[in-house]
């Protein structure tokens, strides 16, 4: 039964809690008709069945004036204020007033009395005013209240969709954009003094540790001391930016020869040198730019 209910739509679930409600007011106020008549003997040979397609016809009239509500929910369900609930209390009374108008007519149609305004709206508009308009009204109400949240909760879905559809685009233009880009910096912004001093990544020679700072070595023999960590600095530079000793990242591209004896170091385009650690040994043989 719960895989049944799980396949049902949401648009159908709506439908089939209507349906319920009109099927449901219909057979109570049969019923409750039925049980009165009985019991105060208000008339002879009366069956269930006849006042059952009785009450239907006029529940009928209900239903048919609930196209114009479902169709006035749908336009104002985006717009909810209090003007609005205003206005769906307006417009509900506006539909209550029509039915019990359009029963009443009927009912004096069908009758053997002569038509008169008076007997119209002293006996049939005022009988059925108290008699169908509580029921009907709150009917309405629910109707409206069913409606209205449906499609404030369609438009959410079209919306849920569309930016779905977006994050998808928007995604798959990443993806596309990070294999032409690293997400690595071009350059680096260091603060000295109150100023900052913007140097790009291929001015630079190498980075050495020096405490909780860096000393950024370029290419005009000028060092900038900068607040960061080499492990940071590592991950936002390029491949070519390459670990080569706990306290120090060489810009291999900057590299003039590597000297492989007892103490490896790499020479510089400037002539420095830079020690490379055992352990980066074969990190750096590996190395290709």
């Amino acid at each position: 039964m719960p895989k049944v209910l799980n396949q049902i739509t949401l648009h159908k679930k709506y439908l089939i809690f209507v349906i319920c409600i009109f099927s449901t007011a219909i057979i109570f106020e049969t019923l409750q008709q039925y049980y009165y008549i009985k019991r105060f003997n208000l008339a002879e040979n009366i069956v269930f069945t006849q006042l059952l397609k009785r009450q239907s016809l006029k529940w009928l009239v209900w239903l048919v004036l609930c196209i114009p509500l479902i169709s006035y929910c749908k336009k104002t369900a985006l717009k909810y204020k209090s003007a609005t609930i205003l206005s769906y209390i307006v417009f509900v009374l506006a539909l209550v007033v029509a039915c019990v108008f359009i029963i009443a007519i009927g009912q004096q149609l069908t009758s053997n009395e002569p038509f008169s305004l008076s007997l119209f709206f002293k006996e049939y508009v005022t009988f059925y005013t108290f008699q169908k308009a509580p029921i009907y009204t709150l009917g309405y109400i629910s109707v409206a209240i069913i409606f209205h949240f449906y499609f404030i909760n369609s438009a959410l879905q079209i919306k849920v969709e569309s930016l779905l559809n977006i994050k998808a685009s928007n995604t798959e233009l990443y993806n596309q954009l990070r294999q032409q880009n690293d997400d690595k910096t071009s350059v680096l912004n260091i603060k000295i003094g109150n100023k900052r001093k913007i140097i790009p990544i291929h001015d630079i020679y190498w980075i050495e540790a020096d405490d909780y700072c860096v000393i950024v070595h370029t290419n005009n023999d000028k060092n900038y001391t900068m607040r960061s960590s080499l492990k940071t600095l590592e991950n936002k530079l390029e491949k070519h930016f390459l670990r080569v000793h706990r306290k120090a990242i060489v810009n291999m591209k900057m590299v003039k020869e590597i000297n492989w004896s007892s103490t490896p170091e790499l020479v510089l385009k400037n002539n420095e040198r830079v020690a490379i650690s055992k352990s980066k040994l074969k990190v750096v043989k590996n190395f290709t730019v």
